[in-house]
């Protein structure tokens, strides 16, 4: 059965260093903190220049959803997060710190714990009716932008508004219908 994640049900929680808030959409196991989470997913804002938190034996996947962006320095390479490159994959024990490029940013992010699973992000752009294209057990879908999204599938309809998360765990076939909605399809592989 899928499970719908409103954005609007959800609260945020200020980072320790004052440069941001995130807001944990889903965690797996449930209730599992940061040294014991398989996966989560959160949505972030950062609002000032500062370091990332590091999370070690953790791959993560941050997408810009909404803002100018921000330059994420890795020591020996540096990667502008922004509208033309709006994802980026990296392991969380890297030492990253970000330079806000303008305003405050929100991003969504992916951690999977390496060893127990793994994860891939694909931004779709949908206009009108496509069909889901699933790559795992588990595929969850976040509506990035768009003024709404239904999803369909022979037992179920599901309206969504932006930053709502749905997750799809069974093996029913889904279509996406919207006028134009930029959506991100996250696949949970185990290992």
């Amino acid at each position: 059965m899928s499970q719908l994640i409103q954005y609007a049900s959800l609260r945020p929680m200020p980072w320790k260093n004052g440069g941001g808030s995130t807001t944990e959409m889903l965690v797996s196991p449930a209730a599992a903190g940061f040294d014991t989470f398989d996966w989560r997913i959160s949505l972030a804002t950062i609002s000032a220049s500062g370091p990332f938190s590091v999370f070690a034996g953790i791959d993560r996947t941050l997408a810009l959803v909404d803002g100018d962006g921000v330059l994420l320095d890795f020591g020996d390479q540096r990667f502008v997060l922004s509208p033309s490159e709006p994802v980026i994959e990296f392991d969380g024990e890297a030492a990253v710190h970000a330079t806000m490029a303008g305003g405050t940013t929100t991003d969504f992010n992916v951690m999977t714990r390496r060893g127990v699973c793994r994860h891939r992000l694909q931004l779709q752009v949908v206009r009108g009716s496509e069909p889901l294209k699933r790559r795992a057990a588990t595929t969850l879908l976040f509506l990035a932008d768009g003024e709404g999204l239904t999803l369909s599938s022979e037992r179920e309809r599901i309206a969504m508004v932006r930053y709502d998360l749905l997750v799809l765990d069974d093996g029913q076939e889904w279509s996406m219908d919207a006028a134009q909605a930029t959506v991100f399809v996250v696949d949970i592989i185990n290992h």
